[in-house]
């Protein structure tokens, strides 16, 4: 049986590989539980591992491998092993605003836009009476807001109509992300962002959906891909 914050833990680094392939830094873990110290880290880290639920993997800084979550989380994401992700196509006029900042709760509340449809102006899904509760642990401290997911682009990756993304306001990331991007400062859409000399890759997760690719100073960031949540 896991503590509080061995669970915690897991959890969030379960979500970081999930979405972004890549484990996050003891700093990140250490803000995200609201330790005030890395020590902390390496104990819960160590306790994980010893009871099985998560692999250091050798020669590789920083490096873990979630081998099995408890049976709680199974239900929420149950594609333990594939990218956590998904696709939200739609045409705004404006970029993303009006974001919640997150904090060292028992629960963040984050402003819920609703479910997107393509058409519909951003302004008109400003809701802020709408929100999720999500627990801090699959946060960190930057700013976020949720989107409902309508469509099929991205189900190859593991996000199905209806289930709500969590996004973290950001103008800046990797190649292989996941990413709210806004295109020609009029469509916005969730894709894998690949940039690749001077051209930028927005990919689907569905053979039946094209790449599609832009000079760079088409397309701006918006926000990446942090979590998802799933009703059952």
């Amino acid at each position: 049986m896991l503590t509080k914050k061995q669970h915690e833990l897991l959890l969030f680094i379960h979500q970081r590989l999930s979405v972004t392939g890549i484990c996050p830094s003891f700093d990140e873990m250490k803000d995200a539980l609201n330790l005030r110290s890395k020590s902390g880290i390496h104990r819960l880290i160590t306790a994980l591992e010893e009871r099985g639920f998560i692999r250091r993997l050798a020669h590789r800084a920083r490096a873990l491998e979630v081998i099995k979550l408890p049976e709680p989380v199974r239900g929420m994401a149950r594609d333990a092993g594939r990218p956590l992700s998904n696709v939200i196509e739609a045409n705004f006029t404006t970029p993303l605003s009006g974001v919640a900042q997150a904090s060292p709760s028992e629960h963040t509340e984050v402003p819920l836009y609703g479910r997107i449809a393509a058409g519909t102006p951003i302004e008109a899904l400003r809701d802020q009476s709408h929100s999720v509760s999500v627990p801090p642990a699959m946060l960190g401290h930057g700013e976020y807001y949720a989107l409902e997911v309508a469509g099929d682009s991205m189900i190859d990756a593991g996000i199905l109509d209806g289930d709500t993304v969590i996004i973290e306001r950001s103008e800046v990331a990797e190649n292989g992300v996941i990413v709210v991007a806004l295109i020609d400062n009029a469509e916005v859409t969730l894709k894998r962002l690949r940039r690749k000399g001077n051209s930028v890759a927005l990919e689907a997760a569905n053979p039946d959906h094209e790449t599609r690719i832009f000079g760079p100073d088409r397309v701006k960031v918006q926000g990446r891909l942090t979590t998802l949540l799933r009703s059952y």
